[in-house]
């Protein structure tokens, strides 16, 4: 099974990629590792067996992943990583060393091949040798005796990138992993279209009604 998960308000989902069929949901109040390793945990007691998951790469998720699943493959969302990067540095960064980033973020979908993949890590690593000792560098607060990187945005989405390279690339060796949580949005797209209809339910009329949508969704199937 290629799993993808995504976290939406209150919902978590564990959503078979393949056959298009939601394994396993939760509803809470926050996104706690202890919740999602029992998940986790559930599925493996439950017989699924899982090739590999993409998600958006949230901490809680990626650490309980390694804790229950050490050996499943994890895919980080290409979108997600280009999305988080554009917010950060914005769609008009002034500084040129984030106007590049900027372009480098927005290639990342679009690499198809092995060829592509390393010209985009070459032109990575060539654009941060460069620009480093800006993107590192910090200001000293005298009110609090505390460092602070003067760039923050700029080295906040660096290293969003660069810790997430590990993981971004495994749908090259196998085309059948989702490189995407695309097709789960869509789904949740849907699924607020047909809540907004519905907007003046009490919130446990609409807890209820995600709950048999999810039901009559995967009999469907």
């Amino acid at each position: 099974m290629l799993l993808t998960f995504q976290m939406t308000s209150v919902w978590f989902v564990y959503y078979d990629h393949n056959i298009r069929y939601t394994q396993l949901y939760r509803m809470t109040d926050q996104e706690r590792y202890e919740q999602m390793r029992e998940d986790l945990e559930n599925l493996k007691i439950l017989g699924v067996d899982i090739a590999s998951i993409t998600c958006d790469g949230h901490k809680a998720l990626l650490k309980a992943i390694r804790k229950v699943y050490p050996h499943v493959l994890t895919q980080r969302c290409l979108v997600h990583i280009k999305r988080q990067s554009q917010t950060w540095l914005t769609m008009c960064p002034k500084a040129p060393v984030a106007q590049e980033l900027l372009y480098l973020s927005k290639r990342i979908t679009y690499l198809k091949t092995y060829e592509q993949c390393n010209q985009w890590l070459a032109d990575l690593y060539y654009w941060y040798e460069r620009s480093k000792v800006y993107i590192n560098e910090k200001a000293f607060n005298q009110d609090t005796g505390r460092y602070w990187y003067r760039h923050k945005m700029l080295h906040q989405t660096t290293s969003l990138i660069i810790k997430a390279i590990p993981n971004m690339f495994h749908y090259l060796d196998d085309p059948q992993i989702p490189y995407t949580t695309n097709r789960l949005e869509s789904f949740f797209g849907h699924l607020k279209e047909k809540l907004e209809i519905h907007r003046g339910l009490r919130p446990q009329a609409k807890r209820n009604f995600v709950k048999w949508y999810l039901h009559f969704k995967n009999n469907g199937k």
